[in-house]
């Protein structure tokens, strides 16, 4: 009976600490969800959720600031992405960094969440990006790319 009592314990103990791990890592995926995406995480996709603490998607850009700064003539980097997208993975860990180091502000636009702006935005694929300027579209480059490439473009239009 005694041995009974303390693997129902051990049990218990372990769902405990299961509970109280998860909880303590949605609170923390909730914040960041809450910071870029202005939701909570259950409202995310779970690929989206994957990257919230990924220090290379950051400045996220929602779809009312963005229609806002092209209503406003705003100039813009835009990076469109999908948190799956195996492109994506292998861009986004060189240009982030790339355009923090160049002194470009550059937005990142999840297509995964807003759907609809794969044709408002007239994006064929990920990753793109984008250079806007007096609300309208200068130049894009689209899919995987080199870093040389990604100087160049944001050189070119970074003022």
């Amino acid at each position: 009976m005694k041995k009974l009592i303390v693997y129902l314990s051990a049990i218990v103990a372990v769902f405990v600490l299961l509970f109280v791990v998860k909880s303590m890592t949605t609170a923390g995926s909730n914040e960041d969800a809450q910071r870029l995406y202005n939701v909570k995480a259950s409202k995310l996709t779970p690929q989206t959720v994957e990257k919230l603490k990924d220090p290379n998607y950051q400045n996220i850009i929602l779809p009312a600031s963005f229609d806002k700064s092209l209503e406003n003539k705003e100039p813009m980097f835009v990076y469109y992405f999908q948190p799956d997208c195996s492109h994506c993975a292998v861009v986004t860990p060189m240009l982030s960094p790339l355009a923090k180091d160049l002194g470009v502000d550059m937005k990142q636009f999840n297509l995964t969440e807003f759907k609809n702006y794969w044709q408002k935005s007239k994006i064929e694929g990920t990753p793109t990006l984008v250079y806007y300027k007096d609300g309208k579209e200068v130049d894009r480059i689209v899919g995987e790319n080199s870093k040389e490439k990604y100087t160049e473009f944001l050189n070119k239009y970074k003022g």
